[in-house]
């Protein structure tokens, strides 16, 4: 069974920097995309981060230049350094991957993590 399990996030003061993890597990045979996605409350969720297997990297307008994804290809995990955050940051963030099972005749499904927070607040 493939499962997304993050880590990282917390409270910090505006200006300051968390760093996310999210590691893949389970019986893997390929990850395509990875990514993080973030939804702040009343509003829906959107796409932070995404970086290709071959290190290709799209970011969110609001995002460009403080946050930097990252992935190790070899450990299945992928990170996301945020530096500069503001208040409007602040959202659950979710890890998102592109998965292809091991197992005879799976097919590649998007996996999601089960989220973790992150409050900028001063």
């Amino acid at each position: 069974q493939v499962q997304l399990v993050e880590s990282g996030g917390g409270l910090v003061q505006p200006g300051g920097s968390l760093r996310l993890s999210c590691a893949a597990s389970g019986s893997i045979l390929r990850i395509n995309n990875m990514g993080w996605y973030r939804q702040a409350p009343g509003k829906q969720r959107e796409l932070v981060a995404v970086i290709s297997s071959g290190g290709i990297t799209t970011y969110a307008d609001s995002v460009q230049g403080r946050f930097t994804i990252s992935r190790d290809n070899a450990k299945n995990t992928v990170n996301l350094q945020m530096n500069s955050l503001k208040f409007e940051d602040t959202a659950v963030y979710y890890c998102n991957a592109v998965i292809t099972p091991r197992a005879y005749g799976s097919k590649s499904s998007s996996y999601w993590g089960q989220g973790t927070q992150v409050t900028v607040s001063s």
